[in-house]
């Protein structure tokens, strides 16, 4: 499945590409540019939802010209192609984790960092603020794309088939799907767990064949992608808040005249504030339905522990990219300012 996927996404790249060459025209009489955008979620997800409206503000101020269409659900292959064909034009925009990102710019470490964020709000802050994200968003002008703006992708925490976590200790002997980046594969040799990365869409035929004893996401997993119905127990040690960020062509995006730039920011904005709205509604649906109809069990753990087990990464990211330490600082500033109040943790 896997092989099929991968050659469906490079033909389509190849047919993608061809329509470029003879005007990215929709035909059938109409001559409008279609925006293609891709993405890995299914289609009740916040962030197709939040698609959609972009689609929908795009044509309604310049639907005369520009024919936007989003793809969900790996249509257009992984997240990894995705990025491929974003940076060829093949397709103008996509949807990709930051830990996908980290191999395309170091600068992406750093989000990437287990306990980077103190609280839910201080991340937030952080990635509002354009001081931090503009170094990391533009840093991968050179690889042809550039982030447009950021999506809540809530936090990630570990849950379980049959072994519930409530200790580093308890992840010893046990293999957890992580997402394909070093730091997070550091991340877990740290905590003690055995990391196995592999791609999102395999996770749940790995778990259900006991090739992997668990995994490590936010709580949509659980629903949307079916892992409840594997994975029994589900640790809030929230180890990272990582954003999902869309990226779009720099060509694209350079040739756009202003008055339609503006426009299109304006539309990376809704997208935005869509997703973080519908995010919350999710979350809180989710739980519900994993905890009544699929019978999970969440846990609260001392987070304490994981964190000092990870703490170490800090250090040595800083002296490994001295550059990042300005931004690394403003992120400690807004932590101090929203610190994680107690009982926080019980209630998100």
């Amino acid at each position: 499945m896997r092989r099929y996927r991968r050659c469906m996404a490079v033909m389509l790249s190849v047919g993608l590409l061809a329509a470029s060459v003879t005007g990215c025209s929709s035909g059938g009489g109409d001559d409008r540019q279609i925006i293609r955008i891709g993405h890995n979620q299914a289609t009740d997800h916040p962030t197709n939802i939040a698609l959609l409206a972009f689609e929908e503000y795009i044509e309604s101020e310049l639907g005369d010209k520009y024919n936007v269409e989003v793809y969900p659900s790996e249509l257009l292959g992984s997240q990894t192609d995705m990025v491929q064909l974003t940076q060829t034009g093949a397709i103008d925009f996509c949807v990709a984790s930051n830990s996908i990102l980290e191999t395309f710019s170091e600068n992406y470490t750093l989000f990437n960092l287990p306990y980077l964020f103190a609280s839910e709000e201080a991340y937030h802050a952080a990635m509002d603020d354009s001081e931090i994200t503009d170094p990391i968003f533009e840093s991968t002008k050179q690889a042809g794309f550039e982030a447009v703006t950021w999506i809540d992708a809530g936090t990630r925490n570990f849950y379980t088939v049959s072994t519930p976590v409530e200790t580093p200790e308890d992840l010893r002997g046990l293999k957890i799907r992580v997402q394909q980046s070093p730091t997070n594969i550091e991340m877990m040799d740290r905590l003690g767990g055995s990391a196995t990365p592999m791609g999102f869409g395999d996770v749940y035929t790995a778990l259900q064949s006991k090739v992997i004893d668990g995994a490590e996401n936010n709580e949509m997993a659980l629903t949307s992608n079916g892992h409840g119905d594997v994975c029994k127990y589900y640790s809030y040690d929230m180890h990272q808040m990582i954003p999902d960020i869309l990226i779009g062509n720099c060509d694209f995006l350079d040739e756009l005249p202003d008055e339609e730039r503006e426009i299109f920011e304006e539309g990376f904005r809704l997208v935005n504030e869509v997703e973080r709205e519908e995010w919350v509604k999710a979350v809180e649906e989710a739980k519900s339905t994993a905890e009544n109809d699929q019978g999970v069990t969440f846990i609260y753990p001392d987070i304490t522990p994981f964190q000092e087990a990870c703490l170490p990464m800090h250090e040595a990211m800083l002296e490994q990219y001295p550059d990042l330490e300005p931004i690394y600082q403003q992120i400690q500033a807004y932590n101090e300012q929203y610190p994680v109040e107690a009982g926080e943790q019980e209630v998100q």
